[in-house]
Protein backbone atom coordinates (compact mmCIF):
# COMPACT_ATOMS: atom_id res chain seq x y z
CA UNK A 1 0.00 0.00 0.00
CA UNK A 2 1.37 3.44 -0.92
CA UNK A 3 0.75 7.13 -0.26
CA UNK A 4 1.04 9.24 -3.43
CA UNK A 5 0.49 12.88 -4.37
CA UNK A 6 -0.31 12.70 -8.08
CA UNK A 7 -2.71 10.42 -10.00
CA UNK A 8 0.03 9.97 -12.62
CA UNK A 9 2.10 8.04 -10.04
CA UNK A 10 -0.50 5.24 -10.02
CA UNK A 11 -1.70 5.31 -13.63
CA UNK A 12 -0.80 1.66 -14.22
CA UNK A 13 -2.61 0.54 -11.06
CA UNK A 14 -5.77 2.48 -11.93
CA UNK A 15 -5.97 1.32 -15.55
CA UNK A 16 -8.25 -1.57 -14.49
CA UNK A 17 -10.57 0.86 -12.70
CA UNK A 18 -10.87 2.02 -9.11
CA UNK A 19 -13.22 1.77 -6.16
CA UNK A 20 -12.58 4.97 -4.24
CA UNK A 21 -13.75 7.41 -1.63
CA UNK A 22 -12.94 11.06 -1.18
CA UNK A 23 -12.93 13.32 1.88
CA UNK A 24 -10.95 15.11 4.57
CA UNK A 25 -11.05 12.20 7.06
CA UNK A 26 -10.04 14.25 10.10
CA UNK A 27 -9.58 11.80 12.96
CA UNK A 28 -9.89 8.74 10.68
CA UNK A 29 -12.68 7.67 13.05
CA UNK A 30 -15.00 4.66 13.07
CA UNK A 31 -17.36 6.27 10.57
CA UNK A 32 -14.46 6.77 8.17
CA UNK A 33 -13.26 3.21 8.78
CA UNK A 34 -16.70 1.85 7.87
CA UNK A 35 -16.59 3.84 4.64
CA UNK A 36 -13.05 2.64 3.83
CA UNK A 37 -13.99 -0.99 4.45
CA UNK A 38 -16.87 -0.58 2.00
CA UNK A 39 -14.45 0.76 -0.64
CA UNK A 40 -12.20 -2.28 -0.20
CA UNK A 41 -15.15 -4.71 -0.28
CA UNK A 42 -16.38 -3.23 -3.58
CA UNK A 43 -12.86 -3.35 -5.01
CA UNK A 44 -12.56 -7.04 -4.12
CA UNK A 45 -16.00 -7.81 -5.56
CA UNK A 46 -15.32 -6.15 -8.92
CA UNK A 47 -11.54 -6.59 -9.38
CA UNK A 48 -10.77 -2.88 -8.85
CA UNK A 49 -7.97 -0.96 -7.17
CA UNK A 50 -9.01 0.49 -3.77
CA UNK A 51 -8.19 4.11 -3.13
CA UNK A 52 -8.86 7.00 -0.73
CA UNK A 53 -8.46 10.59 -1.90
CA UNK A 54 -7.78 13.36 0.62
CA UNK A 55 -6.34 16.88 0.61
CA UNK A 56 -3.56 18.97 2.12
CA UNK A 57 -4.03 21.71 3.11
CA UNK A 58 -7.60 21.23 4.28
CA UNK A 59 -9.94 22.85 1.69
CA UNK A 60 -11.51 25.19 4.27
CA UNK A 61 -8.08 26.60 5.14
CA UNK A 62 -7.66 27.58 1.52
CA UNK A 63 -11.22 28.84 1.03
CA UNK A 64 -11.88 30.51 4.42
CA UNK A 65 -8.39 30.79 5.89
CA UNK A 66 -9.21 28.84 9.06
CA UNK A 67 -10.70 25.63 10.43
CA UNK A 68 -11.30 24.13 13.86
CA UNK A 69 -8.17 22.41 15.25
CA UNK A 70 -7.46 19.10 13.56
CA UNK A 71 -7.88 15.85 15.49
CA UNK A 72 -5.11 14.30 13.40
CA UNK A 73 -2.18 16.22 11.88
CA UNK A 74 -1.63 15.37 8.22
CA UNK A 75 1.12 12.77 8.72
CA UNK A 76 -0.86 10.93 11.40
CA UNK A 77 -3.95 11.03 9.20
CA UNK A 78 -2.08 9.55 6.24
CA UNK A 79 -0.55 6.83 8.43
CA UNK A 80 -3.98 5.90 9.81
CA UNK A 81 -5.48 5.79 6.31
CA UNK A 82 -2.60 3.64 5.12
CA UNK A 83 -3.14 1.24 8.02
CA UNK A 84 -6.69 0.48 6.85
CA UNK A 85 -5.32 -1.69 4.06
CA UNK A 86 -6.26 0.27 0.94
CA UNK A 87 -4.14 -0.16 -2.17
CA UNK A 88 -3.40 3.58 -2.32
CA UNK A 89 -3.98 6.86 -0.53
CA UNK A 90 -3.84 9.88 -2.82
CA UNK A 91 -3.17 13.20 -1.05
CA UNK A 92 -3.89 16.06 -3.45
CA UNK A 93 -2.60 19.56 -2.88
CA UNK A 94 -5.69 21.74 -2.51
CA UNK A 95 -5.40 25.13 -4.24
CA UNK A 96 -7.56 28.13 -5.03
CA UNK A 97 -7.74 26.83 -8.61
CA UNK A 98 -9.14 23.51 -7.39
CA UNK A 99 -11.64 25.37 -5.18
CA UNK A 100 -13.04 27.07 -8.30
CA UNK A 101 -13.68 23.86 -10.23
CA UNK A 102 -17.33 23.06 -10.84
CA UNK A 103 -18.53 19.63 -9.70
CA UNK A 104 -18.43 18.33 -13.27
CA UNK A 105 -14.93 19.73 -13.89
CA UNK A 106 -13.65 18.15 -10.67
CA UNK A 107 -15.17 14.75 -11.48
CA UNK A 108 -13.90 14.73 -15.06
CA UNK A 109 -10.37 15.88 -14.18
CA UNK A 110 -9.71 13.78 -11.08
CA UNK A 111 -12.17 10.92 -10.76
CA UNK A 112 -12.62 10.00 -14.42
CA UNK A 113 -9.43 10.97 -16.32
CA UNK A 114 -7.11 10.89 -13.32
CA UNK A 115 -8.30 7.80 -11.43
CA UNK A 116 -10.56 5.81 -13.80
CA UNK A 117 -13.26 5.61 -11.12
CA UNK A 118 -15.76 2.77 -11.53
CA UNK A 119 -17.33 2.84 -8.05
CA UNK A 120 -17.44 5.82 -5.69
CA UNK A 121 -18.31 5.59 -1.99
CA UNK A 122 -19.15 8.81 -0.12
CA UNK A 123 -20.27 9.81 3.35
CA UNK A 124 -23.85 10.84 4.06
CA UNK A 125 -23.09 14.58 4.08
CA UNK A 126 -20.42 14.83 1.37
CA UNK A 127 -20.37 17.93 -0.85
CA UNK A 128 -17.77 19.03 -3.38
CA UNK A 129 -17.02 21.46 -6.18
CA UNK A 130 -17.20 25.24 -6.26
CA UNK A 131 -19.15 26.49 -3.25
CA UNK A 132 -19.93 22.92 -2.19
CA UNK A 133 -22.53 22.80 -4.96
CA UNK A 134 -22.07 19.09 -5.76
CA UNK A 135 -23.75 16.36 -3.71
CA UNK A 136 -24.90 12.72 -3.95
CA UNK A 137 -27.46 13.43 -6.66
CA UNK A 138 -24.85 15.33 -8.68
CA UNK A 139 -22.51 12.35 -8.44
CA UNK A 140 -25.21 9.88 -9.49
CA UNK A 141 -25.94 11.95 -12.59
CA UNK A 142 -22.24 12.38 -13.43
CA UNK A 143 -21.70 8.67 -12.83
CA UNK A 144 -24.36 7.80 -15.40
CA UNK A 145 -22.58 10.07 -17.87
CA UNK A 146 -19.04 8.82 -17.18
CA UNK A 147 -19.62 5.17 -16.31
CA UNK A 148 -19.23 4.91 -12.55
CA UNK A 149 -21.66 4.05 -9.76
CA UNK A 150 -22.03 6.03 -6.53
CA UNK A 151 -22.86 4.60 -3.10
CA UNK A 152 -23.72 6.76 -0.09
CA UNK A 153 -22.94 5.45 3.40
CA UNK A 154 -25.31 6.52 6.18
CA UNK A 155 -24.00 8.05 9.40
CA UNK A 156 -22.65 5.51 11.89
CA UNK A 157 -24.00 5.59 15.45
CA UNK A 158 -22.09 4.20 18.46
CA UNK A 159 -23.49 4.23 22.01
CA UNK A 160 -26.26 6.56 20.83
CA UNK A 161 -23.75 9.06 19.36
CA UNK A 162 -23.50 9.87 15.66
CA UNK A 163 -19.82 9.44 14.85
CA UNK A 164 -18.40 12.67 13.44
CA UNK A 165 -15.17 14.63 13.60
CA UNK A 166 -17.09 17.54 15.11
CA UNK A 167 -18.46 15.45 17.99
CA UNK A 168 -15.09 13.83 18.70
CA UNK A 169 -13.42 17.25 18.77
CA UNK A 170 -16.03 18.53 21.23
CA UNK A 171 -15.50 15.57 23.58
CA UNK A 172 -11.72 16.04 23.57
CA UNK A 173 -12.00 19.77 24.19
CA UNK A 174 -14.27 18.95 27.15
CA UNK A 175 -11.74 16.47 28.55
CA UNK A 176 -14.06 13.51 27.90
CA UNK A 177 -11.34 11.48 26.21
CA UNK A 178 -12.77 8.15 27.41
CA UNK A 179 -16.05 8.95 25.62
CA UNK A 180 -14.19 9.91 22.45
CA UNK A 181 -12.42 6.54 22.30
CA UNK A 182 -15.34 4.40 21.00
CA UNK A 183 -16.01 6.97 18.26
CA UNK A 184 -12.36 7.18 17.24
CA UNK A 185 -11.71 3.47 17.61
CA UNK A 186 -8.57 4.24 19.64
CA UNK A 187 -7.42 6.60 22.36
CA UNK A 188 -6.87 10.21 21.31
CA UNK A 189 -3.16 10.92 20.83
CA UNK A 190 -0.74 13.80 20.66
CA UNK A 191 2.94 13.66 19.81
CA UNK A 192 5.80 15.85 20.96
CA UNK A 193 9.52 16.21 21.46
CA UNK A 194 10.83 16.05 25.03
CA UNK A 195 12.30 19.45 25.96
CA UNK A 196 13.92 21.07 28.97
CA UNK A 197 11.29 22.07 31.53
CA UNK A 198 11.43 23.92 34.83
CA UNK A 199 13.17 20.93 36.48
CA UNK A 200 10.73 21.05 39.41
CA UNK A 201 9.29 17.56 38.92
CA UNK A 202 12.21 15.42 40.01
CA UNK A 203 14.32 17.60 42.31
CA UNK A 204 11.52 19.54 44.05
CA UNK A 205 8.55 17.17 44.00
CA UNK A 206 10.24 13.80 43.67
CA UNK A 207 8.25 12.86 40.55
CA UNK A 208 10.34 13.17 37.35
CA UNK A 209 8.45 14.38 34.30
CA UNK A 210 8.98 14.75 30.57
CA UNK A 211 7.89 18.12 29.16
CA UNK A 212 6.64 17.91 25.59
CA UNK A 213 6.80 20.44 22.81
CA UNK A 214 3.55 19.43 21.14
CA UNK A 215 2.83 20.37 17.52
CA UNK A 216 -0.73 18.95 17.41
CA UNK A 217 -3.46 21.57 17.06
CA UNK A 218 -5.93 19.81 19.34
CA UNK A 219 -5.15 19.04 22.99
CA UNK A 220 -7.59 17.95 25.69
CA UNK A 221 -9.08 20.30 28.28
CA UNK A 222 -6.59 21.33 30.96
CA UNK A 223 -6.25 18.82 33.74
CA UNK A 224 -4.59 15.59 34.81
CA UNK A 225 -5.01 12.41 32.76
CA UNK A 226 -4.16 8.73 32.92
CA UNK A 227 -2.09 8.12 29.79
CA UNK A 228 0.09 5.71 27.91
CA UNK A 229 3.24 6.95 26.21
CA UNK A 230 4.93 5.29 23.28
CA UNK A 231 8.70 5.72 23.01
CA UNK A 232 10.70 3.89 20.33
CA UNK A 233 7.96 1.30 19.95
CA UNK A 234 7.54 0.55 23.67
CA UNK A 235 4.45 1.72 25.58
CA UNK A 236 4.72 2.98 29.18
CA UNK A 237 1.86 3.83 31.58
CA UNK A 238 1.78 7.21 33.27
CA UNK A 239 -0.09 10.39 34.14
CA UNK A 240 0.02 13.71 32.31
CA UNK A 241 -0.78 17.29 33.20
CA UNK A 242 -2.18 19.42 30.37
CA UNK A 243 -2.37 23.19 30.71
CA UNK A 244 -0.70 25.93 32.74
CA UNK A 245 0.71 25.30 36.22
CA UNK A 246 -1.23 27.64 38.54
CA UNK A 247 0.64 26.62 41.71
CA UNK A 248 3.87 28.02 40.21
CA UNK A 249 2.13 30.91 38.35
CA UNK A 250 2.98 29.38 35.00
CA UNK A 251 0.49 30.51 32.35
CA UNK A 252 1.82 28.90 29.16
CA UNK A 253 0.16 25.69 27.99
CA UNK A 254 2.29 22.61 28.55
CA UNK A 255 1.98 18.82 28.37
CA UNK A 256 4.00 17.25 31.18
CA UNK A 257 4.15 13.46 31.57
CA UNK A 258 5.27 11.24 34.45
CA UNK A 259 5.96 7.66 33.32
CA UNK A 260 5.76 4.98 35.98
CA UNK A 261 9.07 3.23 36.77
CA UNK A 262 10.92 5.12 34.04
CA UNK A 263 14.13 7.09 34.65
CA UNK A 264 15.92 7.39 31.30
CA UNK A 265 17.12 10.67 29.82
CA UNK A 266 15.03 11.18 26.64
CA UNK A 267 15.57 14.87 25.90
CA UNK A 268 15.13 15.57 22.19
CA UNK A 269 13.25 12.32 21.59
CA UNK A 270 9.64 11.78 20.51
CA UNK A 271 6.80 10.61 22.76
CA UNK A 272 3.32 9.75 21.53
CA UNK A 273 0.76 10.20 24.32
CA UNK A 274 -2.56 8.31 24.36
CA UNK A 275 -5.13 9.90 26.69
CA UNK A 276 -7.13 7.23 28.54
CA UNK A 277 -9.15 9.11 31.17
CA UNK A 278 -9.30 12.51 32.88
CA UNK A 279 -8.56 12.38 36.62
CA UNK A 280 -9.24 15.97 37.62
CA UNK A 281 -9.08 19.61 36.58
CA UNK A 282 -6.29 22.08 37.29
CA UNK A 283 -5.94 23.12 40.95
CA UNK A 284 -3.92 25.91 42.57
CA UNK A 285 -2.31 24.35 45.65
CA UNK A 286 -1.19 26.18 48.77
CA UNK A 287 2.37 24.93 48.37
CA UNK A 288 4.71 22.16 47.33
CA UNK A 289 3.68 19.68 50.03
CA UNK A 290 0.01 19.82 49.15
CA UNK A 291 0.93 19.47 45.47
CA UNK A 292 3.14 16.44 46.20
CA UNK A 293 0.34 14.74 48.13
CA UNK A 294 -2.12 15.26 45.28
CA UNK A 295 0.34 14.07 42.63
CA UNK A 296 0.85 10.78 44.47
CA UNK A 297 -2.93 10.39 44.66
CA UNK A 298 -3.11 11.07 40.93
CA UNK A 299 -0.49 8.39 40.27
CA UNK A 300 -2.41 5.77 42.26
CA UNK A 301 -5.70 6.69 40.59
CA UNK A 302 -3.99 6.65 37.20
CA UNK A 303 -2.64 3.16 37.82
CA UNK A 304 -6.11 1.96 38.78
CA UNK A 305 -7.77 3.41 35.70
CA UNK A 306 -5.09 2.08 33.36
CA UNK A 307 -5.47 -1.38 34.86
CA UNK A 308 -9.24 -1.19 34.28
CA UNK A 309 -8.65 -0.02 30.71
CA UNK A 310 -6.30 -2.98 30.11
CA UNK A 311 -8.91 -5.39 31.40
CA UNK A 312 -11.44 -4.01 28.92
CA UNK A 313 -13.87 -2.75 31.55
Amino acid sequence: MSIVNDPAEIAAATSQGTSLTIGNFDGVHQGHNHLLRTVMERAAQHGLTSLAVTFDPHPLRVIRGHTPPFITPIQQKLSLLKAQGLDYVLCLTFTQEMAQLSPEEFVERYLVRGLNCKHLVIGHDYTFGRGGSGDFQTLRQLGEKHGFTTERIQALTINGEVVSSTRIRELIQQGRVDEAKPLLGRHFQVEGTVIEGSRRGGPLIGVPTANLEVTDELVPLSGVYAVRAEHNGTVYPGVANVGPNPTFNQQALSVEVHLFNFSRNIYGELLRISFVSRLRGEIRFSGVEELKTQIHRDIEEGKRLLQEDNSGS
